[in-house]
């Protein structure tokens, strides 16, 4: 099977200066390959996404390689001027012409950087700078497990191939070095950044959005999210369940898709007391107007890597209900920003979201506005681009000093 590049024409952003707190600065002057296993409307691809855009339009140039045929975002990646590019591969399927098709794609672009996300796309550029010339690979694992033993024997293998490695969450970090995946010294802290700027409705905002929604004065929990096992939306609708039996005037919002959504709409027709107070509104692309509809976000996964969600949420200015999984305590603190709660324990889910219900509007404010001063401070996507120019500079330089004998 051949190489389908997408069908829209690359318009690569040229820009002189960019400007950062007010002050133009110079235009970063180096190519970029983003290597993806998938794009779709979820959280690590979605990074990704927001990652081409903002550093095409600081004016680097950027591609796009996305293992299997892109779901979506493509549009949005071509309008920034980011080109993309599919292999052509199949899901669940280990098909070794995907290297020769990365390598070609890597011989045509000639990127400086190669930055490979989740676990396929990491051993495919990995095991492709076998047979091209990549002067600086830099892989992020978006998960604190990615899949097993069997994966992780794969990283440790080939970790030489990577000039570093880098996990979302400082519980990530942790744990593939405690079990041995990466050496501490080749693994780095490299949290999501999210574009602040696109979560913050006025009040009229969120008027028009719960009008628009058929919703009137009800509290409204969101909870956007694959509709996978690993995401506990089972969990959720028992927890749904106790909470509308102290708390009647509340509905829940589930957007998102997946293997699971029968089986979840057959358990909540079962469930007799929250039938009526849970709409699955689907798979839905205006994240932002659906928590400026929202009062409240539920988070009830079982694993995670740093949820991209919470940091959307907190942008949004919502507190946060979310189990303490992977590096959610990362993006929420506990009793100030919302409340963590175990996995798989739809009782304390329940406690956390009656909580947030019968708080006062000015503290539930509270929160939010200090959920979003945490995203400003250390989750911006701003911040997280400058960090990712500096990393990528580091081992540019690295790897030239290196091939000049100094170091």
């Amino acid at each position: 099977m051949s190489i389908a590049p997408c069908s829209v024409k690359r318009q690569v952003v040229q820009r002189d200066t960019w400007v950062k707190d007010g002050t133009p600065q110079p235009v970063p002057t180096f190519s970029l390959m983003l290597v993806v296993t998938w794009l779709a409307r979820a959280g690590a691809e979605i990074q990704v996404k927001d990652l081409a855009c903002e550093h095409a339009r600081r004016g680097a140039r950027v591609m796009v390689v996305s293992l299997r045929e892109p779901e979506a975002l493509v549009p949005e990646l071509t309008a920034a001027g980011v080109e993309v590019v599919s292999l052509g591969m199949s899901k669940g399927v280990a098909d070794l012409r995907g290297v020769p098709r990365l390598a070609r794609q890597v011989r045509r672009f000639r990127p400086d950087i190669v930055h490979s996300h989740m676990v396929h796309a990491n051993l495919l550029s990995r095991v492709t700078r076998l047979f091209c010339h990549m002067p600086v690979l830099v892989c992020t694992a978006h998960n604190v497990d990615e899949g097993g033993r069997r994966r992780e024997w794969m990283y440790r293998l080939t970790d030489h191939l990577a000039d570093v490695t880098t996990n979302v969450s400082q519980a990530g970090v942790d744990r593939y070095v405690r079990v041995g995946v990466v050496p501490a010294g080749r693994i780095l802290l490299m949290p999501n950044g999210v574009d602040t700027h696109a979560f913050a409705a006025s009040q009229e905002q969120r008027v028009a959005r719960r009008t628009s929604l058929g919703l009137g004065r009800e509290f409204v929990f969101l909870s956007l999210v694959r509709l996978e096992i690993v995401k506990g939306v089972d969990t959720l609708l028992l927890a749904m369940e106790r909470v509308v039996q102290d708390c009647p005037d509340v509905i829940l919002l589930i957007a998102g898709e997946g293997s699971q959504r029968l089986p979840l709409e057959r358990m909540l027709a079962q469930l007799d007391l929250c039938r009526n107070k849970v709409v699955f509104l689907g798979l839905r692309k205006d994240t932002a107007e659906l928590m400026a509809a929202s009062d409240a976000l539920v988070l009830p996964s079982r694993m995670e890597g740093l949820p991209m969600v919470l940091l959307e949420a907190a942008s949004s200015g919502l507190p946060v209900v979310a189990t303490d999984v992977g590096g959610s305590s990362e993006a929420v603190r506990d009793g100030d920003t919302g409340y963590l709660v175990p996995p798989d324990d739809p009782d304390a889910l329940a406690r956390a979201m009656v909580c947030i219900v019968a708080s006062p509007g000015s503290e539930r404010s509270a929160m939010g506005r200090r959920g979003r001063r945490l995203v400003e401070e250390h989750f911006s996507l701003g911040r997280t681009v400058d960090r990712w120019e500096e990393i990528y500079a580091r081992y540019g330089r690295h790897n030239t000093c290196r091939a000049h004998g100094e170091g």
